[in-house]
């Protein structure tokens, strides 16, 4: 029979193996122990600050994923946001004359206009996730090959100035990101709309029975993470200063990864924004320690879509076999206690 202590030990690895928030804390510590003794110096000041802000605009943009996915949706139109996001803080001052914090807050905002046109398609009109996001991806593509006349323009001078500055020797773009992150979980865990998106994408039946407006709030998942997008495409286009038209397509497999690996399932439900950005470091790093080693891009996508499959694996299979186990622990006769053996039946004669 097993005992309470060991049940809990059960428990505990079902969900590290199964890809649970946890997981991915541990797998992060284990990467940064590892990465000094497999390539040497990868470690340093100059390699640390240098791949920081780009975890953030990734754990940025795997938050506005991560909403999404909340609402059991996935959305594919993470690189036209993001260039869309670009081209309207970079072109807009450069080629129509804008003032950057007005090209600024059009980068931001209107990204959040196209996640709510997003939301109003899934949930007004019952277009699937899948073709809204893949179709609006391709809307914002030619938007933004027209606003830019093909050509990639630059960044404000205020926004690469901001983006590539450090504050007590922290890149500024990650603590935008830790702000992001934070005040996303919190109001994700703690906040009356959080509980309540978390309700939706748990069931949407069960919410609209307690009187939740479901469709309000799954607008509002697309918008938020319409916005998410944008405050990531801005710190990306201030860092680099001259971002590719198209360079948001390098980011919609990690945005997914970080997604999973972060602990928040692909059926919705609970988001888990805190360790989805761990997660985002995590791949980042990850990336800057193949390239030490000589791996190709399209090598480290290859190994970015192996961790996801095999997260998603264990999901699947750990689970099952913990049943498996449960069901055959329920089937095993019990062994006789040294007590039980003593008492005999009534009318027995020795």
């Amino acid at each position: 029979m097993t005992s309470p202590v060991d049940m809990r030990m059960d428990v505990r690895w079902k969900r590290l193996l199964s890809g649970g928030s946890g997981a991915i804390w541990i797998a992060t510590i284990a990467l940064f122990l590892l990465s000094p003794i497999v390539a040497p110096g990868s470690l340093d000041a100059a390699p640390v600050v240098g791949m920081l802000p780009f975890a953030a605009v990734l754990g940025i943009a795997a938050v506005g994923q991560t909403l999404v996915i909340q609402q059991r949706g996935l959305d594919l139109s993470v690189p036209g946001m993001m260039a869309f996001g670009a081209v309207l803080v970079s072109s807009l001052p450069q080629n129509y004359g804008w003032p950057a914090w007005a090209a600024i807050i059009a980068a931001i905002v209107l990204p959040g206009a196209v996640g709510l046109v997003n939301g109003i398609l899934v949930t007004r009109f019952g277009v699937m996730p899948l073709v809204v996001t893949l179709g609006m991806n391709a809307v914002l593509l030619g938007t933004v090959f027209g606003l830019s006349n093909g050509t990639p323009a630059g960044a404000p001078a205020l926004l690469a100035d901001f983006a590539s500055d450090k504050f007590a020797g922290v890149p500024n773009a990650l603590l935008v990101a830790i702000i992001v992150v934070a005040l996303a979980g919190f109001i994700t865990q703690r906040s009356t709309i959080g509980r309540r998106l978390t309700a939706v994408g748990v069931s949407e039946r069960a919410a609209a029975a307690v009187g939740i407006r479901v469709g309000s709030y799954q607008m509002l998942a697309y918008a938020f993470a319409g916005v998410a997008y944008g405050i990531a495409a801005v710190l990306y286009t201030g860092y680099v200063s001259t971002p590719p038209l198209f360079f948001g397509e390098s980011y919609l497999l990690p945005t997914v990864t970080a997604v999973v690996l972060g602990g928040t399932a692909l059926t919705g439900g609970r988001a888990a924004l805190i360790s989805t950005g761990i997660a985002a470091l995590f791949l980042t790093q990850l990336g800057q320690l193949l390239r030490a080693l000589g791996w190709p891009e399209p090598l480290q996508l290859v190994a970015q879509a192996g961790v996801l499959l095999s997260v998603v694996l264990l999901r699947e299979l750990v689970p099952a076999l913990a049943r498996a186990r449960a069901s055959r622990a329920a089937r095993s006769p019990r062994p006789r206690t040294s007590a039980s053996a003593e008492v005999e039946p009534a009318g027995s004669t020795r």
